[in-house]
């Protein structure tokens, strides 16, 4: 795979992204909890944050390609620093959630925000049909690579707290800062893009084929149910769970998620290597069911260590799905439909992800610490089925050519 300077300035900064993300993925639900926000204001917040990542998707979808992708990519980096930095001086819980949507704070500890949309759509010109899935898994390997260290570097503010004598808050403060300043860092990369990764032909409105809009309705109708289950399991709320739970403070879930996201990063690999065996959507399915056969029985471990030990298996297989998922769609449609495609799957994904985290909150508080786990099981199972039911014979053009 041949590397291009745009293709390394995007994996530049979805790397440094990527940080900031781990990092406030397990921090957030601990920031929030020490404020003393209950389970359904904590939801509320997560929710507001992911739904202004989800308004950015769309204003990427509709806009970005008249307005400039580089710009655009400017400006979304920018508001989310600013946002998130904003609400770390917030007191009030409103004044909390409003800079948390302005900030697209993003607590799925996985990057899913609005520059994903655009990168994604500029990946595939730079590259061919052939390589276009391992180029997808290793963008991902680059993201989960970020959240790995920013998973490590969330015990920070345990560090923090012995080597200076800080208060919990302050040294959470802190650690929030730092990823809210790595999300601003993709100033450094994005201006330096060439004027290649701007649309050959930037127009108020794409034609879009009969046929690709009854595909992305199908493939979005699903998307729904999968993303749905995805809010109720940010990685927020899962750091809530197991503070509550079984008392682990950051310096742990830090070690924790590191694990995770190695586990994920070198799983995109495996996707890819699958997928030239058994195809894009065998691999999307039969990776992704058994991790959420595995997600419901996090919910009764008696131990954190066991809890543990099942979460880990479970990461190692749950993000097979990523790249060829990614790969899947942008091969689908047409080259000038890309931006449109990813943008219109990834604002569903991000509007029932932002919807899921305020239904988690809530049913912790109305039935158990566990039950989100179990309800988000039972969608993406369902998902899975109806996804393998309806794509299995709509095949990318390198699978129709390795069928002939």
């Amino acid at each position: 795979m041949t590397w291009s300077p745009d293709r390394s300035k995007i994996f530049a900064t979805a790397f440094l992204r990527a940080v900031g993300t781990g990092m406030t993925g397990v921090l957030a639900g601990l920031y929030l909890a020490r404020l003393g926000l209950s389970a359904s204001l904590a939801g509320l917040v997560i929710s507001a944050g992911l739904g202004g990542a989800a308004l950015a998707s769309l204003l990427a979808t509709t806009s970005a390609d008249r307005f400039g992708r580089r710009r655009f990519l400017v400006a979304v980096s920018l508001c989310g620093a600013i946002g998130c930095l904003a609400m770390l001086a917030a007191h009030a819980w409103v004044a909390i959630l409003l800079f948390a949507a302005f900030g697209m704070l993003n607590g799925m500890g996985r990057d899913r925000g609005a520059a994903l949309v655009i990168e994604q759509a500029i990946l595939p010109a730079t590259i061919t049909d052939a390589e276009r899935t391992r180029t997808f898994a290793w963008y991902n390997v680059t993201q989960d690579a970020g959240h790995a260290i920013g998973g490590l570097m969330a015990a920070s503010p345990a560090l923090a707290r012995q080597a200076f004598g800080w208060d919990e808050l302050s040294a959470l403060r802190a650690g929030l800062g730092v990823a809210a300043l790595l999300t601003a860092a993709a100033l450094i990369f994005y201006p330096r893009l060439s004027a290649a990764v701007e649309p050959a032909e930037p127009r108020a409105r794409i034609a879009v084929a009969p046929e690709t809009r009854r595909l992305l309705w199908r493939i979005s109708s699903l998307f729904v149910l999968d993303s749905l289950g995805g809010g109720f399991l940010t990685a927020s709320l899962i750091s809530w769970f197991f503070f509550r739970r079984f008392g682990v403070g950051e310096g742990s879930l830090g070690l924790l998620f590191f694990a995770a996201r190695i586990l994920n990063a070198v799983s995109h690999l495996g996707a890819a290597w699958l997928a030239k065996r058994i195809g894009l959507v065998n691999t999307m399915v039969f990776t992704h069911m058994p991790s959420s056969l595995l997600l419901v029985t996090v919910a009764f471990a008696p131990s954190f260590p066991i809890a543990a030990a099942l979460f880990l298996l479970r990461e190692g297989l749950v993000e097979m799905d990523v790249p060829t998922r990614q790969s899947y769609v942008m091969a689908v449609v047409r080259p000038e439909e890309r931006t449109l495609a990813s943008g219109v799957t990834h604002l569903v994904r991000m509007a029932m992800w932002a919807i899921g985290p305020a239904l988690a909150g809530w049913s912790m508080q109305a039935f158990s610490l566990g039950a989100p786990l179990g309800i988000a099981a039972t969608m993406k199972i369902a998902y899975d089925f109806l996804l393998w039911g309806a794509f299995r014979h709509v095949r990318p053009p390198e699978e129709r050519i390795a069928a002939h």
